[in-house]
């Protein structure tokens, strides 16, 4: 397969290519950049905000590739309309640049198609160039329904397009001037070209599955989709979002570090990739998934691995939308292949995480996974069950949760009862992991922080039990060597038989001594009560299961050989 990298004539057999197929490379260097940052300081200006430096970079470097800049008009609706630039190349998100500001709107009124113009950051200095193709009316609503199928100002993509969007938009290829310092993650950046190199020159992979995640610290529904990747791919790339967050999410800093935690420590060192992925949160939904894969695509990945919730905002969206999205589109166009895995929850009974599609037990034996009441658990300063997050995630996303702490009805963010029943669905009718019934079932709006903190202290002393305490039962009636089998059960087991032969031929002399008829019925007991009573005890005798020893099982062995016969000898 012939694939261009970063604008060289370099033709190698990757497994994969670029989107379009080729990786796009704005960024300039050397006299050219010195050259360019000269004439953009005598061009008139438009001042833009962190997300769009942060998109201008992801073009620059061809995260975003075939898009070399902003769109021009016929692409930025046949996105919207229909998920695929102009030319019919599957694309689900617009590139679109309406500067808002009054300055920035006078400026705009003074362009023409053809004009450059700078695009400059807080501190005024050039960051890029745009060369404009088009200038045209940008409609917010008509965007908001079309990319989120909702105007709906608590979706929070609506909301930023309301806020940050302005009334014309400017299309055309962008150079990039200068980059942006990532701070603690400037360290652990991987641009595209990087990773092509990385994958299948020195690795020399054959299959990468690209993992994209947002909010939340690592958690074991991660790692079951992680593994399963690892079993069939030869490379695994993790790509944590950074920047542009909701603020009460785990800060992207602690993110990244709960993530190297247990990499470090569960990983394949040689199999595995962290690098953050520096982006602009459009809470797209469902075209969020398709837009991730394609960006899994430009980073070199051969799988793109999407979750049941990917990119999924509140309850906009069905359970699975960013499943069914995949069926609008083949695979021969995405050009990846895409692995959907159902929702990840830990079940006790299993002894494993699983889902839906691997386990038949009901809720009663589950901890769910939910990102939401992870975060709240943290809030409250209290570790999640070892079962969906490991201690080393979770340690250290305690500490960039933000905010944290209690208010002073020692509640958090979300309602303690919906953060019960998002992570203990058995607790609102159960007595406890794996438990009875309850004679009344909860209700949501009646938990408190002491349920919280009872359902808490139930998965840490009993969720480990409920396999545990299967296996042992299994063992005892199976083991043949008895060896292996702790002496007292069998001593307890033979305690309670003689006890209870005991109480027998106490109740039979009982029977024997007892009147056909009692003088009074209550102080005294006749001969069919007495035995009624004998008939009740002999029916325990009979339920106490057996103590088994080495002379009770050797009737399984029934089919002894000389062993010497299967070593070679043929002697007998």
């Amino acid at each position: 397969m012939n694939t261009e990298i970063s604008g060289e004539e370099k033709v190698t057999c990757y497994p994969q290519q670029p989107h379009g197929g080729k990786l796009v490379n704005r960024v300039l260097t050397g006299d050219e950049r010195d050259k360019a940052m000269e004439r953009a300081k005598q061009l008139p200006y438009i001042m833009v905000d962190l997300e769009a430096v942060i998109t201008l970079e992801m073009i620059a470097t061809g995260v975003l590739s075939p898009n070399e800049g902003f769109m021009n008009e016929a692409d930025y609706k046949s996105v919207l309309k229909e998920g695929r630039l102009a030319n019919g190349l599957v694309w689900p998100v617009p590139l679109s640049f309406a500067p808002i500001g009054d300055k920035n709107r006078h400026v705009i009124q003074s362009l023409s198609v053809g004009d450059e113009v700078a695009l400059v950051d807080e501190s005024k200095e050039p960051v890029a160039i745009l060369q404009l193709d088009d200038i045209f009316d940008y409609d917010r609503k008509f965007r908001a329904q079309q990319l989120f199928g909702t105007t709906d100002r608590d979706h929070p993509g609506v909301d930023s397009i309301y806020r940050r969007m302005g009334d014309t938009a400017l299309g055309g290829p962008i150079q990039l001037l200068r980059r942006v310092h990532w701070g603690p993650f400037e360290k652990l950046r991987i641009e595209p070209k990087d990773t092509w190199k990385l994958f299948y020159e020195e690795k020399k992979f054959k299959s990468v599955g690209g993992f994209i995640t947002g909010a939340n610290p690592l958690h074991r529904g991660h790692e079951y989709i992680h593994r399963n990747a690892l079993e069939e791919m030869d490379g695994l790339f993790v790509q944590p979002l950074v920047e542009m967050t909701k603020r009460e999410y785990t800060r992207h800093e602690f993110r990244m570090l709960s993530y190297q935690a247990v990499l470090d420590t569960y990983y394949p060192k040689e199999r595995t990739i962290l690098s953050p992925l520096r982006v602009t949160y459009i809470f797209a939904g469902p075209r969020e998934a398709v837009l991730h894969a394609l960006i899994m695509k430009n980073y070199g990945c051969t799988h793109a691995l999407i979750g049941r919730d990917h990119a999924g905002v509140g309850d906009f969206y069905d359970k699975y939308a960013s499943h069914t999205i995949f069926d609008k589109f083949t695979n021969e166009e995405l050009g990846i292949d895409i692995r959907l895995f159902h929702e990840v929850f830990y079940c006790t009974r299993c002894d494993n995480p699983a889902t839906e599609q691997t386990c038949p037990h009901d809720d009663r034996y589950r901890i769910n996974i939910s990102g939401t009441g992870i975060r709240e658990l943290l809030r409250y300063g209290v570790l999640p069950p070892k079962e969906i997050v490991r201690p080393e995630s979770a340690r250290i996303a305690m500490q960039g949760v933000q905010p944290k702490g209690v208010d002073e009805d020692r509640l958090a963010i979300a309602p303690i009862g919906k953060t019960i029943k998002s992570i203990f669905p058995y607790y609102l009718h159960s007595n406890g992991i794996g438990g009875s019934k309850r004679k009344r079932p909860l209700g949501v709006d009646e938990l408190t922080i002491e349920d919280l903190e009872a359902a808490i202290k139930d998965i840490r002393e009993n969720a480990d039990r409920v396999y545990k305490e299967i296996f042992e039962e299994f063992s005892y009636v199976t083991d043949q060597l008895r060896s292996v089998q702790p002496e007292w059960v069998a001593e307890t087991r033979e305690s309670i038989y003689r006890q209870q032969e005991m109480v027998i031929e106490n109740l039979k002399e009982k029977v024997d001594k007892a009147m056909d008829k009692s003088s009074d019925e209550f102080l005294y007991q006749d001969k069919s009560e007495a035995e009624r009573e004998l008939e009740v005890a002999t029916k325990i005798l009979q339920d106490i299961p057996a103590a088994l020893r080495k002379a009770d099982l050797e009737y399984r062995t029934w089919n002894p050989l000389p062993y010497r016969r299967y070593r070679g000898s043929d002697e007998e």
